[in-house]
Order: structure tokens, then C-alpha cells, then sequence
């Protein structure tokens, strides 16, 4: 009985647990080998989903940037900070007679500090700082000064709005957001490719077949000259051409072969192989059918560039350079900071007693101030603003560059369509009227009115129409999934949705 991966994967693809995915790919292919059937087309992209290293190595960017959006977003998280601190100097109180002074002071801090999205600094919690001064070995009385409260700081020009303060956010979003679009060009081009390795590996058993068709035909004919030799019908010479027939054949049998040994292989990686023989096994599969196709050319220009993921990259772009640019611009003005803070203060040499007196907010304390930095040229900012800004124009134009170049793309995409399809028609044509050429010729041949070199002729004829049909065939599937391609949407061609993280 056949296995069919469609049947164990009802519905639409998702990307929800790869390892699940992986884990019932491998399964199906162990299934299908098992029950030898012949592989399908779908069963192909379900196995490249699941086990494809490309797809694999592709899936741990979109994880990464996730991880560095959220360090982004760390840099306002609020922290606990504490300090203690001793220091002692000592000094010479008078030069005659010498007399040594020494002061003792200590410090500590608790408080809780960050930085906001609009460039606000700022510290909540308290400290206490004591002095002691000992003088001819005799020490002064212990002074424990204590604040409690909030101290800011706030630039008014330069680092001051969330143009400023959200750049490394802006700029890991749009990451985020590049890394799926990233991850759905590397789905893509897989299936893509899968649809090629599949398609090509149909065309060059095909050219087997006809290479082995064609040395039976050639052993034909040689079987034939040798029966007509026997009763005087043909020269021997009849016999050397239909023999050097069937030795060019060979060779052609054995490039053939060759052929479906590296198609085979390019496809056994693609769904997720990590063995490959010189001369592998045979792989059965099934034909695969043209998908119906109409072609919209506007209509699906502008769905590409709603779906094309280096389109959605470039446009991404963009919002990390305007970013920059408005984080470059805040860069030129001058440093403005406000800085102040409020709370409640107490002094006494028990520090229990100064730290009640801030607990019971018996004086208040504040201050306010204003921090003023102007550079001499603004050198620095202002090159870093004209770098943005011509970064960003050149993204801009970039951009049109795409569009125009996904325009021509589109167009190429659907003219090899329209070819591949007239193609198709011409080529068979041909094969039927030559399929009837040589049946006539052998007529003739056999009834003595013709000759071996015009039945050899007539073989390769036939072989070459045959040829040209199959690799027509072969160009009009890859026209097909090149232009689904070219628009984007080849996950929505075979029902795969990636799921987000």
C-alpha cells in the first residue's frame, strides 16, 4: 500500500515544532521506502521541511533576534544598586610642630535607578555619609548626614524623545521582522529548488528510457540487417552502420545514467539525506503534474511586492535608517540637561536618629540645576547626521532599483511561461510527425525500397524530437514554479504557513 505524506500531513504546513515535523518526515520516507512506492512531488517538500539543513541552519536567526529585541528593551529595565564605602586620609594639620590629622568618612547608598524611553535618568532610595576627623590623636564627634528620595536627571535638547532613546528597539524590531521574512526566502527558495531537483530528476530518467529506446531500436534494425544479409537482401556494409549504431548508443546510456546518479543525489539532499553513493539506488517517482496557472500580470506584480521577502526586507530597511537618521539629527544639539532632585535629609551623630529623621521627613531637601555642554564644531554629530541621511537615500533608491528589477523579473517569469507552453505544442508536433516519418521509412525499408542510413537517420530523428519534448516539458514545470517564485508566493501554491514564534 502506498504511503502518502499528504495523508499524514492534512491541511496546510505550519512551522509549529520542527522536530515533530522532522521526526513524522522521517517516518514517511521510512514508510515509503518500506512499501517502495513512488515518491511524489508533495511528499518531496514535506520531507525538505522537515529535514532540509538549510531550512534548519535558516531557523535559528528568527530565536536570535528575537532574543535581541528583548536586550534591546533591557537597557530600561530598572536595577537595584547598593554602596558602601570607606576612605581615610591623613594630612599634616600644622607644619611646626608636626601634627598629624586624619579623616575618617563613610558612605552608603541603596537605590533603585534606570534610565527611561525619553532619556531620563533617575535614582530612588537613600544614602548616609559620616566624617570623622582625628587630630593629635584625639577624634571629633561622628556626623551622620542622611538623604532619602528621588535625584533625576533630564536632557532637555540632546538625548531627550523617544527618537533619541528607542534607536537599538527600532533597529532590533525591524531585525525581528527581517528574520521572518528572511526565514520565508529561505522556505521559498527550498521548495523551489525541490520542484527543480524533482522536475530534473523526472527529465534525465526520461533521457534514460530514451537512450535505452533508442539502442533498442538500433539493436533492432541490427537484427534485422543480419536476417536480410543471410538471404542476400543487404551488403555487409548494413551491417557495420547499424553496429556503429548501437556502440554510440552505449555511450549515450552510460551519460544517462550518470545523469539520474547526480539528479538523484541533488534530490536525496535537498529532502534531507546526509548519505550519498556514488551510484545510488534508484528513486521511483511520480511524474509531477502541471499546477493550473493563469497569469495576471499587474495583479501579480503587486502581489509580489506584497509577498516577496527582499522586497519586505528593503522596505524594513528602511525604517532602521530613518531611525537612524532621527537619532542622528538629536545628535546635533547641544547637551541641555536638567538635573534636580527632592527628599528628606537628617543629621546626627547616631545614625539611627539621622536616618528617622528622613523616615519622618522632618526636613525637606532639594535642588535644582541646569547642565549646559556645547561643543566647539559638532563635528562628530554632524557627520554622523549627513552619514544617515545619504544612507537613508541610498536605501530609498535601492528600494526603486527592486522594484523595477522585480517588475522585469515578473515579466521574464510569465514570457518563459507563454514560451515553455508554445514549446511544448511545437515539440510534440514534431515527435508525432516523425513517430510517423520512421514507421513509413521502416515500411519502406522492409518492403527493400529504402536503406539503413535513411532508417538510422529517421531513429535519430525520432530520438531528438522525443528528447526535445521531455526537456520542454521538464522547462515548462520549472517556468512554473519560477514565476511563483518570482511573485512570492510559492508557500501559498502548496498550502505551507509559517507559524510565528
Amino acid at each position: 500500500m502506498t504511503t502518502s505524506l499528504t495523508r499524514l500531513f492534512p491541511g496546510p504546513i505550519r512551522f509549529l515544532r520542527l522536530p515533530v515535523l522532522l521526526g513524522l518526515a522521517s517516518c514517511a520516507l521510512a514508510s515509503a521506502l518500506r512499501a517502495e512506492a513512488p515518491l511524489t512531488l508533495d511528499e518531496a517538500i514535506h520531507l525538505a521541511l522537515g529535514k532540509n539543513q538549510q531550512i534548519k541552519v535558516q531557523s535559528f536567526d528568527q530565536p536570535i533576534a528575537r532574543a535581541n529585541l528583548l536586550a534591546a528593551f533591557g537597557q530600561f529595565d530598572p536595577a537595584l544598586t547598593f554602596n558602601r564605602s570607606y576612605t581615610e586620609t591623613g594630612t599634616p594639620a600644622s607644619a611646626d610642630p608636626l601634627v598629624p590629622q586624619q579623616v575618617q568618612s563613610n558612605a552608603y547608598g541603596l537605590a533603585v535607578a534606570g534610565t527611561s524611553p525619553w532619556g531620563l535618568i533617575y535614582s530612588i532610595g537613600g544614602n548616609a555619609q559620616s566624617a570623622r576627623t582625628i587630630l593629635g590623636g584625639t577624634g571629633s564627634p561622628q556626623d551622620y548626614l542622611s538623604f532619602g528620595g528621588i535625584t533625576i536627571t533630564q536632557p532637555l535638547l540632546r538625548g531627550f524623545g523617544f527618537g533619541a532613546n528607542l534607536l537599538g528597539v527600532r533597529v532590533a524590531k525591524a531585525n525581528r521582522a527581517i528574520s521572518d521574512w528572511q526565514f520565508r526566502q529561505t522556505v521559498i527558495d527550498t521548495v523551489t529548488n525541490v520542484i527543480y531537483a524533482f522536475s530534473n530528476l523526472a527529465l534525465a530518467q526520461q533521457q534514460l528510457r530514451i537512450a535505452q529506446r533508442s539502442h533498442d531500436l538500433s539493436a533492432s534494425l541490427l537484427d534485422q540487417n543480419r536476417k536480410e544479409f543471410a538471404v542476400g537482401n543487404v551488403s555487409k556494409n548494413d551491417i557495420t552502420q547499424a553496429k556503429a549504431r548501437v556502440a554510440a548508443t552505449v555511450e549515450s546510456i552510460l551519460l544517462a545514467e550518470q545523469a539520474v546518479n547526480d539528479a538523484t543525489n541533488q534530490l536525496r539532499q535537498l529532502i534531507g539525506e546526509t548519505t550519498f553513493a556514488v551510484t545510488p539506488g534508484p528513486l521511483a517517482i511520480d511524474s509531477p503534474a502541471l499546477p493550473e496557472l493563469t497569469l495576471h500580470p499587474a495583479d501579480d506584480l503587486r502581489e509580489a511586492y506584497n509577498l516577496r521577502p527582499d522586497y519586505q526586507q528593503a522596505r524594513l530597511g528602511l525604517v532602521k535608517y530613518r531611525a537612524n537618521e532621527m537619532a542622528t539629527k538629536n545628535q546635533l544639539l547641544p547637551q541641555v540637561d536638567f538635573v534636580g532632585s527632592y527628599g528628606y535629609s537628617g543629621l546626627d551623630q547616631s545614625f539611627a536618629v539621622s536616618r528617622r529623621m528622613v523616615g519622618d521627613q522632618e526636613n525637606r531637601s532639594y535642588s535644582a540645576g541646569v547642565v549646559v555642554s556645547v561643543p566647539f564644531t559638532f563635528a562628530q554629530g554632524r557627520g554622523n547626521a549627513r552619514s544617515a541621511r545619504l544612507q537613508l537615500r541610498q536605501a530609498e533608491a535601492d528600494l526603486v532599483r527592486l522594484e523595477q528589477d522585480i517588475a522585469v523579473s515578473v515579466a521574464h517569469a510569465a514570457g518563459q511561461i507563454e514560451t515553455a507552453r508554445r514549446r511544448v505544442a511545437a515539440d510534440r508536433t514534431a515527435y508525432d510527425l516523425a513517430q510517423q516519418v520512421l514507421d513509413a521509412e521502416v515500411k519502406k525499408y522492409r518492403a527493400g525500397t529504402s536503406s539503413t542510413f535513411l532508417v538510422l537517420n529517421y531513429q535519430d530523428q525520432l530520438i531528438g524530437a522525443e528528447n526535445n519534448l521531455y526537456v520542454a516539458l521538464a522547462a515548462q514545470r520549472s517556468a512554473l514554479a519560477f514565476y511563483d517564485h518570482e511573485i512570492g508566493r510559492t508557500l501559498e501554491r502548496y498550502q505551507i504557513t509559517l507559524a510565528k514564534n
